[in-house]
């Protein structure tokens, strides 16, 4: 059976690239348009964003070859739909290094309390 510390390592490397898509503004916008549970058309998820269709498409992309968003073609349009299972993947690894954090924070207070 692998060590906690080997399962936090892959757990990691698995959602860097989840971590870097939603290192910029527009793909976090786009996530959050998308959280609303139904698919959006390129055309939906460009109003009100002063980004044209093309640039929202390129965001897209990442966010979908991160495995945060799915495309499905519906005749001439492309709808995208939010896949949540890699930002649960995201926050398991967010809680793995939190859990390693407060086992270092609970070592450093044992050690200087002794």
């Amino acid at each position: 059976m692998p060590k906690r510390h080997e399962r936090s390592e892959r757990t990691l490397r698995r959602s860097a690239p989840i971590f870097a898509a939603l290192g910029d503004q527009t793909r976090l916008a786009l996530i959050a348009r998308l959280g609303g549970g139904s698919p959006l058309s390129i055309s939906r998820l460009t109003q009100g964003l002063a980004l044209t269709r093309q640039a929202i498409t390129k965001h897209l992309r990442v966010l979908e070859n991160a495995g945060l968003v799915r495309g499905v073609r519906h005749g001439r349009e492309s709808h995208f739909e939010l896949e949540p299972e890699a930002l649960d993947d995201a926050r398991s690894a967010l809680e793995s290094i939190s859990r390693q954090w407060d086992d270092a924070l609970a070592r450093l207070k044992s050690f200087v309390e002794r």
